[in-house]
């Protein structure tokens, strides 16, 4: 009779769970090419089961209906630069790959396999991480005058994330003119992208659609000389458009305070923002502008922009008409009076 309690019995036999099958059918095909190559207790087990060298490795390679195939692996760019399956993993590796072999010869410069699979492995990597900051650089920008937000960098935009660490900022690194370079470190790739994707003037693309339209914008903002730069009276002149419009809603604040009027507050900048794209497309001949004005900041642009006086404004807030009586039309709000 066996006094072996059934807790006693479940510890000394669950190893052989079905869960764990798998894993003892590999040691046991381990264990038939070399005994010494698994535990001595494992040895003794697979000794006594008596199983011959081909019946082990069968049972280790699966069913014979599973397929070859499954699980599938990854193809896709990310997973080539992570992982450095070059070039057959990915098509952009292997056009990279030629393209340095090809800038090396021109060079008289010759490059072993290992030299030219690092150098792809550079480009997918800086790619990507130009690609990240097209996508999230907004996400970081200098948009906290008062450094409330946690200043954490974003995992996406972080070249640790992609495998480059301080020794490999100043490595020349082929990037194809993508920022208007054929080659540059990553400590300059990064400079260019923080301050394109990240300073004060945030900017974000990548939605765009339209391929042409993308391109236009991109060939703008990125790379050296593309900086937003401003002349000494250009300064004057926004700071003086500011001035009004900030102004302008202080005045309203105070002198109508409570009436709904959607104010500019936290956004003056789109006044001078859009009188330099109204003035801008008038000298590149441009003959009409529709706006599309949504209510905040409504009364600010008929004043600061389209000239309506501002007399006839205050007249409205007061119940009074801009418009002649003769003319059809109608107006809830002041936001919506034209």
């Amino acid at each position: 009779m066996n006094d072996q309690s059934p807790n006693e019995a479940f510890r000394a036999s669950s190893f052989l769970d079905g869960a764990n099958a798998d894993y003892i059918d590999q040691m046991q095909a381990r264990y038939a090419q070399d005994p010494a190559s698994v535990d001595a207790a494992w040895a003794q087990f697979f000794e006594a089961a008596g199983d011959d060298f081909v019946t082990a490795t069968r049972q280790a390679q699966g069913p014979s209906w599973a397929r070859k195939d499954w699980p599938p692996e990854p193809q896709d760019e990310l997973t080539a630069a992570l992982t450095g399956m070059w070039p057959a993993a990915a098509k952009e590796g292997k056009a990279a790959g030629d393209k340095i072999q090809a800038k090396a010869a021109e060079r008289g410069v010759e490059l072993s396999d290992a030299q030219v699979q690092r150098a792809v492995l550079d480009s997918l990597r800086a790619l990507m991480i130009i690609r990240a900051y097209r996508i999230r650089g907004h996400l970081i920008a200098e948009l906290d005058p008062l450094r409330m937000r946690d200043e954490s960098m974003h995992p996406e935009l972080d070249p640790a994330s992609y495998g480059f660490s301080e020794p490999d900022m100043d490595r020349p690194i082929f990037i194809d003119n993508v920022l208007g370079l054929q080659v540059a470190s990553l400590r300059t790739i990064m400079e260019i992208l923080r301050r394109t994707y990240c300073g004060t003037f945030a900017l974000q693309f990548m939605h765009i659609s339209n391929p042409t339209e993308a391109a236009w914008l991109k060939e703008r903002i990125e790379g050296y000389g593309k900086e937003i730069t401003f002349t000494k009276m250009g300064r004057k002149a926004i700071l003086n458009k500011l001035v009004e419009a900030e102004g302008f809603e202080k005045f309203l604040h105070v002198k109508y305070m409570g009436t709904k009027r959607f104010g500019l507050d936290g956004a003056e900048a789109l006044i001078p923002a859009m009188e330099q794209i109204i003035k801008r497309g008038g000298a590149l001949g441009v003959r009409e502008i529709v706006l599309g004005m949504a209510h905040r900041g409504r009364l600010n642009v008929l004043t600061q922009v389209m000239g309506k006086p501002h007399r006839a404004l205050f007249h409205e807030f007061k119940g009074g008409a801009f418009y002649p009586d003769d003319v059809e039309g109608s107006g809830d709000v002041k936001y919506h009076l034209g």
